[in-house]
């Protein structure tokens, strides 16, 4: 049995915009994927549901579903084709939401698949009203007497632990969207 060929790819630090104490994750991910495969790896890094539009901004240019724009650029451009080590991009997701993350290439390096490297703090849930409305959710949530504590965790349908990272697990979910 052959062992997994490595190859060239980039490491990238992703963090949640507008978001304290910071959302982050540190992913590997091969020079060559597209956009849009892309977008599925950092949605299993973060912790997303991927079920909102999203969008990367490169250069002055975003890059997403063509009928979000007539200028709207290729998903199925290689990575590597408008990034090097040392470029700091967008990637926008729920549009309704607003969740920006900084996209840093932190570097080159080789490697037999993408993978999470590392991370901090757990993924905002989804529909919760960006970042301001993740601030309230907390807010309420560090409040066992306030009376909307009852209803918002019965709305997570589990408890949530905002300090709670499982980058084994981040990474498990990387490495099976990257099948």
């Amino acid at each position: 049995m052959s062992s997994p060929r490595s190859v060239e790819s980039f490491e990238l630090e992703l963090t949640v915009r507008d978001v304290e104490p910071p959302v982050w994750r540190r992913i590997v991910v091969p020079q060559s994927v597209t956009l849009h495969r892309l977008h599925g790896l950092i949605q299993a890094a973060m912790g997303w549901e991927n079920s909102h539009l999203h969008l990367f901004a490169i250069d002055g240019r975003d890059y997403g579903d063509p009928e979000d724009g007539d200028d709207m650029g290729d998903l199925r451009t290689r990575l590597s084709d408008v990034v090097a080590a040392g470029s700091v991009f967008r990637y926008d997701y729920d549009f309704g939401d607003g969740w920006e993350h900084d996209v840093r290439v932190l570097g080159t390096t080789t490697s037999d698949e993408p993978r999470c490297l590392d991370g901090a703090r757990a993924c905002p849930p989804e529909d919760c009203g960006g970042p301001p409305g993740y601030e309230d959710l907390l807010e309420v949530l560090a409040d066992p007497e306030h009376p909307d504590n009852d209803d918002l965790r019965d709305w997570l349908g589990s408890e949530f632990d905002p300090e709670v990272f499982d980058v084994a697990a981040a990474d498990a979910a990387v490495r099976s969207v990257a099948r």
